[in-house]
């Protein structure tokens, strides 16, 4: 993966849509278009064929899911095509719906408060575009709320592992994240997928899709 990516960014806000453009540029990255409706972000992805795509999830005309059904169809026509979603409130449905798209790698669906978090969302685009899957940590919260057996069964440590797994973290990352080792880490993934009755699984995506079609 580049470590400079083409970028094709739909947002119908335009501060956001520009503050967006001046944060990708920051961290050397380039927005070859930079577009507000679903259908200006199906005819730049013809027109640039881009590393990434961020598109928000409602769009003109109708500010329903506009973006989201734009990201689908790019997916169907371009398996392989990075695609970040961001989304202004959880919204199970979307997210499980963007999962099941394209080859099944390079998806990512984050709330847009976590554009405020520089670092992590500049993280989480690359991680995209480098073939990972980025789930917002809230996404994963409210899944978890929703099937509470046997996830209670995992302990509290479990769940935040479980957590910043699904976010496409490697186990020295989220090793440091919550200052443990990585022998720790990988002992506490072991346990989660145990406990969920799901296969051992090494690789970073494919530990994620495991997880998250269990909790979908």
């Amino acid at each position: 993966m580049p470590s400079a990516l083409r970028v094709v960014l739909a947002e119908d806000g335009v501060l956001l849509r520009e503050g967006l453009t001046a944060l990708l540029e920051r961290f050397g990255h380039q927005v070859v278009a930079a577009v507000g409706d679903a259908t200006a972000l199906r005819e730049a992805v013809a027109a640039h064929e881009p590393d990434v795509v961020v598109t928000d999830v409602r769009m003109p005309p109708g500010f329903q899911d506009e973006g989201l059904r734009a990201a689908i169809a790019l997916r169907a026509e371009r398996p392989s095509l990075p695609v970040l979603v961001l989304s202004q409130y959880v919204q199970r449905e979307y997210a499980a719906e963007l999962l099941d798209t394209g080859d099944g790698t390079g998806v990512g669906y984050l709330l847009k408060d976590r554009v405020g978090q520089v670092e992590e969302f500049v993280a989480a685009l690359a991680r995209v575009a480098g073939g990972g899957t980025v789930v917002d940590p809230e996404v994963v919260r409210q899944l978890l709320r929703r099937r509470r057996d046997p996830l209670a069964a995992l302990t509290p440590r479990e769940r935040e592992v479980l957590a910043l797994v699904a976010e496409g973290r490697s186990n020295a990352a989220v090793a440091r994240e919550l200052t443990v080792t990585e022998a720790a880490v990988g002992k506490h993934i072991g346990n989660i997928l145990a406990k969920l009755g799901l296969p051992p699984a090494e690789d970073t995506h494919r530990r994620v899709l495991a997880v998250l079609t269990y909790l979908r």
